[in-house]
């Protein structure tokens, strides 16, 4: 068990899931001991009549890794149920909840770069996993083998095809004849994600008259990463302004993130997505609830809830701390500047499909085009506000000390504006006097702190980014 043993430190959960690099620490043996220790907590939450699903996205290797963990599960007793092919994260884990299951294995690293697999845990509820199951699965590391199966039952093992119920179910979310009516044209970069096939298929459903992007699979994601975001997004931007397209769709690796291109194209950040649908949802679906957000993300969303006189709940950053709110109070639209989102009546897992679509659908509500739907929100919710994140790459000694510090001796004052209240939900949150706002969080995994600005205008962005550079640079 050396191998193993020597590598346990190197698993290391974050937000969602383990993360690491194919062939340096994800490899074949550090699944088997993970899958096991998976196992073990499942032996303690669910009866063996359950089954357990098994999927995987498109990376290289992680239908491979997937298979091995389908073999360890069914050595030891349980019935698997693997996928049929590369897999969104929110199909599995409706598929988890929907099956009655003891829960699914996911393989994806998400957005991350073609180097990077993963794995997470998705209880039966369909949502992230919480903290508390998370520890327990690392807890159980330790103890774990990390020898390979023996697979001495195969026939515990089954294929399946995930679709059609998660197609069945989303479109009870949707009003698919008002968006058919609406005849949008509309362009989908797949970003060579597991999104191909089904994205594609429900625009069609809905009658969008729908031109396709990277549909086929390519573990190296072209040479970049599999995360919609604007400089990734070239051609589909091309494409929706040669055409005048009514709008540009795309997904991250895994599905579970949304990327959105107004028919100008404009990438919208996920803060102003998240704005426009729960516009939406209240305005042209009569639907009510509180808004969640985590601690990154814009305030126009307490903004907004204020006017509609819907609550609003801020929590840690992770999905999971969101999807937790869900399963416990009616929420309207819960999400994260980070481009995941879910909504009152669906799963408590985030899903860049539906988050697609509900925005399709709000343009054919609104009949007019989405930059001006953009424009009137803001101005609703008091805007605009300007944002930024600055990723500091920092020693761990420094990345401590500037932790420590902020944490410990919480300034009064950030350029020039008075600091009113202090937050500690997720690393430390100033609340300014002008309703600007500054974040402080470390990453558990790298030598890198985050800092979040949200201010009133982009000289004063600049100011505030350049004060936080500077003090945390003289923490050294």
């Amino acid at each position: 068990m050396s191998a193993g043993s020597s590598s346990t430190h190197q698993i290391k959960f974050g937000t969602d899931g383990w993360r690491g690099i194919i062939a340096d620490d994800f490899t074949f043996a550090n699944v088997c001991k993970v899958t096991r220790a998976i196992a073990a907590y499942l032996s303690t939450a669910y009866s063996h009549d359950r089954p357990v699903l098994v999927a995987y996205d498109p990376r290289f290797l992680a239908d491979k890794f997937a298979h091995t963990a389908a073999e360890i599960l069914a050595d030891l007793g349980w019935t698997v149920k693997l996928v049929d092919r590369d897999c969104p994260t929110p199909v599995i884990a409706f598929n988890a909840k929907y099956l009655n299951s003891a829960g699914a294995l996911m393989f994806t690293a998400s957005h991350n770069p073609a180097a990077y697999c993963g794995i997470k845990y998705i209880p039966d509820y369909a949502g992230p996993a919480t903290l508390e199951i998370t520890d327990t699965i690392v807890g159980n590391l330790a103890s774990a083998s990390d020898a390979p199966p023996e697979n001495k039952h195969p026939g515990n093992i089954s294929t399946f095809d995930p679709q059609p119920a998660y197609f069945k179910f989303i479109y009870t979310l949707l009003d698919v004849e008002r968006i058919r009516s609406a005849k949008l044209k509309v362009k989908f970069d797949a970003m060579y994600s597991t999104s191909r096939g089904y994205l594609d298929k429900v625009l069609l459903h809905c009658g969008c008259e729908t031109e396709t992007f990277h549909m086929q699979r390519d573990v190296l994601f072209g040479g970049g990463m599999p995360e919609p975001k604007a400089e990734l997004l070239g051609e589909l931007i091309a494409a929706v302004q040669k055409d005048k397209a009514d709008l540009g769709v795309a997904t991250d690796g895994d599905a579970d993130r949304f990327g959105i291109v107004d028919e100008l194209g404009n990438v919208l950040t996920p803060n102003t997505v998240l704005l426009v649908l729960a516009k939406h949802l209240i305005k042209n679906k009569g639907k009510t609830g509180a808004i969640v957000r985590t601690v990154a993300t814009t305030h126009l969303l307490d903004n907004f809830a204020a006017k509609h006189g819907v609550p609003l709940v801020e929590t840690a950053v992770g999905f999971k701390y969101i999807g937790e709110q869900m399963r416990e109070i009616p929420v309207l639209i819960g999400g994260e500047e980070s481009g995941g989102l879910s909504v009152i009546g669906h799963i408590p897992e985030k899903d860049g499909i539906l988050a697609d679509m509900l925005i399709a659908e709000a343009i054919a509500y609104e009949g007019k085009p989405l930059s001006q739907m953009v424009a009137e929100v803001i101005a609703e919710a008091d805007g605009p506000l300007y944002n930024r994140r600055l990723d500091l790459h920092l020693d761990n000694a420094h990345k401590n000390t500037v932790m420590k510090t902020y944490s410990e001796q919480p300034p009064t004052n950030i350029a020039g504006i008075d600091v009113k209240e202090v937050g500690r939900k997720d690393g430390v949150k100033f609340y300014l006097s002008d309703g600007s706002w500054v974040l402080l969080r470390a990453s558990g995994t790298e030598p890198l702190i985050r800092v979040y600005l949200e201010t009133h205008s982009a000289e004063q962005l600049n100011k505030l980014a350049s004060t936080m550079e500077t003090a945390i640079d003289a923490l050294k």
